[in-house]
């Protein structure tokens, strides 16, 4: 019987129980902190390698203490953008982490229907991404964050899989640089000319009720 057999026979025992849920807690403990440990570091990492974006992390909605995961924010300030982001997802009885390009609010059906968005949208089809309301693109990566293998190489080789997984949002900033800079210009500049519609109408109403 080898000594990892053992441990779990031990536990296993009656009288071992409260001591087995202790140990069980502590454990969740250290996964949640290496957890938000791997967002940080891949935040800090994403940062010093771009410097046309800000890179804030995504909190649980359900527990603020718990990082989910991480986006890309354009200097330029504006509402609607297509942003790069990592994040992950309950599968089951498991975490797996998936990648691409989210709205940051909702569009409306002209600006999908924009030219530059449509190009994009299709260059990621052809590369194989998904997509649906919330994702112009997005794709599974081969990361499980809870998973024992993942947390035990991040421990020990925390810079080779920050450079990996890093490299998924490089390469696809490096990539589709123009494509994405162009929909996002396209998605401010429409935002801007249906906000000065709104002005113009709102203007209108006041000279007729005068």
């Amino acid at each position: 019987m080898n000594e990892e057999q053992a441990v779990l026979n031990f536990f296993a025992q009656k009288e071992n129980l409260p001591l087995a849920l202790s140990v069980a807690n502590q454990v969740d403990g250290t996964r949640q902190k290496l957890n938000n440990d791997f967002w940080l570091a891949l935040s800090e990492r994403i940062v010093a390698n771009t410097s046309e974006w800000r890179v804030p992390t995504t909190e649980d909605r359900n527990a603020t203490e718990c990082l989910v995961g991480l986006y890309l924010q354009p200097e330029t300030e504006q509402k609607l953008y297509l942003r790069p982001m990592l994040e992950q997802q309950y599968l089951g009885d498991t975490l797996r982490i998936y990648y691409g390009l989210m709205w940051s609010a909702m569009p409306t059906l002209e600006q999908k229907q924009l030219s530059a968005i449509k190009t994009l949208h299709n260059t990621f089809q052809e590369a194989g991404f998904k997509s649906n309301e919330s994702f112009l693109a997005w794709q599974w990566t081969s990361y499980y964050p809870r998973n024992m293998d993942f947390l035990l190489r991040f421990s020990t080789t925390a810079d080779a899989l920050l450079d990996e997984a890093s490299g998924l949002i490089q390469n696809l900033l490096v990539t589709h640089r123009d494509t994405l800079h162009f929909a996002n210009t396209a998605l401010r500049e429409s935002s801007r000319s249906a906000a000065i519609s709104v002005v113009s109408l709102d203007k209108l109403r006041v000279n007729l009720e005068r």
